[in-house]
């Protein structure tokens, strides 16, 4: 009987056990894509007068990628507010905007998404409706894009994800870059 016991514990044992290398991939891989961005709302106070004309995504090793084209928006005159939120309403009429996922981000730039002379489109959204030419097939976090609109200078756009998640946002030549990570 005794026996008999042992040789469970042992086969027990045997099919939990991982190799060496595999454990040390797992852990360099986990290591390399440790954040500390956390997923509290971000914001940039700076104005401008550059409108949006794109919003394309991407996928990285350890994140997936959002970045708005703002061009003549600089480095650092682009005002923006990222964060969580329950569920997105339109600014302006408040329209609740369904997006799919586990967690909803809204994000806001401080850029309009038509020209400020002329009024004219500068980028072909159209609300509650998802992001023209964004296809998230694929994607590890991204799960849905909405376009909620631009009111008063700013546009708003909906970002479904798989779980909240921590994210950052960059400031780029002439771009806005919001990163949500695969992994906590």
């Amino acid at each position: 009987m005794a026996m008999a016991a042992l040789v469970l514990a042992a086969g027990g044992l045997g099919v939990t056990a991982v190799p060496a290398a595999a454990a040390g991939a797992a852990t360099s891989r986990a290591a390399a894509c440790a954040t500390a961005w956390g997923s509290g709302p971000k914001s940039g106070a700076a104005t401008t007068s550059a409108s949006l004309t794109d919003v394309r995504t991407g996928r990285h090793e350890c994140f997936d990628r959002m970045v708005l084209d703002i061009p003549g928006g600089g480095t650092s005159g682009l005002g923006y507010h990222v964060q969580y939120v329950d569920r997105l309403y339109q600014d302006g009429s408040g329209q609740y905007i369904p997006v799919g996922g586990g967690a909803v981000i809204e994000v806001r730039a401080g850029a309009p998404s038509y020209d400020p002379e002329t009024g004219s489109p500068t980028y072909p959204g159209q609300a509650a409706q998802p992001l023209p030419g964004v296809d998230l097939t694929g994607y590890k976090t991204f799960r849905d894009t909405r376009f909620a609109g631009s009111f008063e200078g700013d546009t708003q756009l909906g970002l479904g994800v798989r779980a909240r998640l921590p994210f950052r946002v960059l400031q780029l030549d002439d771009r806005l870059v919001v990163d949500v990570a695969h992994t906590w």
